[in-house]
């Protein structure tokens, strides 16, 4: 089976060829242009699909929240305008004749590291992406759970600071506005008085102050951790982003992590996803292989 793997992001559009072993090959990617809209970005992902040949099965991962039974978006950001509403599965499928699924883009990285990464064998584990914003996913006796309206994982949306800083879902305190790699980085560029990226923070991981303000941020990351291995009692937490390349955040979140919980839920673990940019193009390459 020759399957063809997206993942639609709001910078890029990435793919790759998959085989019946889900190894990737010929990875590319174009930009996504997102100010063109939801529907522009389906056309080109069309136009690719049909740039192929021996195409079998189609896996897309995406950013939004998904209806993966229908396969289209139910709720997305203006940072792809009309994305809302896209039903992905349905026109890929009447343009292309292939069979396709869709998945939420966190939810996809969350199977790819659940059946070949970080995860593999673990049955109760919950995903975290700390990036722009904070992705979530959660499996539950060795299923994706996705709630009700498929909604479910939105870890960065829970309240950690009553009245707290504005979030761009429209509340306050949120978790991402403390705890994103964003937020990280808007500290140091702040502390610095010029803009910075998230390498150039551990570059300048020697000052004193710069360690302080990471010190605070991984504190943060663990006010998050708290209540969900309280929540959902965890085995894993599957940690992603390229932030967590550090191995100094990972270690030290797992030690102030242990020393805030109760006996009975120091089982847990904290580890950095394994599968990195793959992640999501494998696990919807996976759902594609069920269908």
């Amino acid at each position: 089976m020759k399957i063809l793997a997206f993942d639609i992001g709001g910078t890029e559009i990435k793919y790759a060829f998959c085989d019946e072993n889900f190894n990737l090959s010929e990875s590319k990617s174009v930009p996504t242009n997102a100010h063109e809209g939801g529907k522009r970005i389906i056309e080109r992902v069309v136009e690719i699909i049909k740039s192929c040949e021996g195409v079998d099965r189609i896996g897309i991962s995406t950013a939004g929240q998904v209806d993966s039974v229908k396969g289209e978006i139910i709720f997305a950001t203006d940072s792809i305008p009309g994305y809302t509403g896209t039903k992905i599965k349905e026109i890929i499928e009447a343009e292309t004749g292939i069979p396709t699924a869709v998945e939420n883009d966190v939810n996809s990285a969350a199977i790819g590291e659940a059946v070949f990464g970080a995860a593999k064998g673990c049955s109760d584990f919950i995903c975290l992406t700390y990036g722009t914003g904070i992705g979530g996913a959660i499996f539950l006796g060795g299923k994706l759970f996705t709630g009700s309206s498929f909604s479910a994982g939105e870890f960065g949306h829970m309240i950690t600071h009553a009245d707290g800083k504005s979030c761009t879902c429209g509340g306050s305190g949120c978790y991402e506005a403390y705890a994103s790699s964003t937020a990280l980085v808007k500290s140091v560029s702040e502390f610095l008085g010029r803009p910075v990226n998230g390498r150039e923070v551990f570059e300048n991981f020697g000052n004193p102050e710069i360690k302080k303000l990471i010190n605070n941020w991984i504190d943060e990351i663990v006010i998050g951790l708290k209540s969900l291995v309280y929540i959902f009692n965890p085995k894993l937490i599957v940690a992603g982003g390229g932030i967590m390349n550090e191995a100094y955040i990972t270690d030290e979140i797992n030690v102030r992590l242990q020393k805030t919980l109760m006996n009975s839920f120091r089982n847990v673990k904290v580890v950095k996803a394994q599968m990195g940019n793959d992640a999501n193009k494998l696990g919807a390459a996976y759902l594609a292989s069920k269908l």
